[in-house]
């Protein structure tokens, strides 16, 4: 049974796997937390962590990774609003930061590279669920604790940073609670979204299940999750937070908040 090491990852809320070294991923603590990326190995290895220079985790859910002009990006999203009172919310961010020697642990400061602040057009949202499109140069949003959860988009590069974004309200997907599970609060909304790296799947991860949504060429990502999804998988995760795809698009992982958490794979 492969699981999380880290003494210190005890709220893991967001993941991705590292564009650098397919076998490390990296991962983010929910609300509170240290203003950090946390380095782990597939097989639940604790490989240090990264202190983001400048960042605030007001309630940090989400993490997603990119490439632009060949460099390994990361973005932080300090989307989480249990409460929708948040005035506004601040995606980060930064490069992804070199790796360790193999077996030696990571301890480094990162800059952020820019930061996006913004608030949605129909007010305060509670959102877990963010990725980037890298391609169109925009990045996705799902909102949680609304029926249905509600698809915003901002630019990945917005042309005055400087200036309090508005997302855009572009759709709404589905995500119902299978019929195998047992019915907890927000069992079905999302609480992870994660792009393939060839841009033809989506994968939205609940406190239940993993709902994959494939998207035909040219397709709007507001298109794509306003379908049903094609696959519903079951995972046995209490809390399930996080979800990431392998470099070649073939693995999904995900994990829970909760210490210890077991890293679970499925094959696609």
């Amino acid at each position: 049974k492969v699981a999380l090491k880290a003494a210190a990852l005890d709220e893991a809320s967001g993941m991705v796997v590292s564009q650098r070294d397919d076998q490390l991923l990296w991962l983010l603590n929910d609300s509170g937390g240290a203003p950090a990326l946390y380095l782990a190995g597939t097989d639940g290895s604790d490989r240090g962590l990264c202190v983001i220079r400048g960042a605030t985790n007001v309630d940090w859910e989400d993490l997603s990774s990119f490439k632009l002009d060949g460099k390994p990006y990361l973005l932080i999203a300090d989307a989480g609003d249990n409460a929708s009172k948040r005035q506004s919310c601040t995606l980060y961010i930064i490069a992804e930061p070199p790796l360790p020697k193999p077996g030696a642990a990571l301890n480094a400061v990162a800059p952020i590279a820019w930061s996006i602040h913004f608030v949605y057009p129909d007010g305060p949202r509670d959102c877990e669920a963010v990725a980037v499109d890298a391609a169109a140069q925009k990045i996705i949003l799902v909102s949680k604790r609304t029926k249905p959860p509600v698809v915003y988009e901002l630019p990945l590069h917005p042309a005055d940073p400087a200036i309090l974004q508005v997302a855009k309200r572009v759709g709404t997907t589905s995500v119902p609670q299978p019929e195998w599970s047992i019915p907890i609060p927000y069992g079905t909304q999302p609480t992870g979204l994660a792009f393939s790296p060839d841009g033809a799947t989506a994968a939205i991860v609940t406190y239940t299940a993993i709902h994959i949504f494939p998207r035909a060429k040219g397709e709007s990502w507001a298109a794509a999750l306003g379908r049903p999804a094609t696959q519903i998988l079951p995972h046995p995760l209490s809390q399930a937070e996080s979800i990431a795809f392998s470099s070649n698009g073939k693995t999904l992982r995900i994990v829970s908040e909760g210490l210890h958490s077991p890293i679970l794979t499925y094959q696609r």
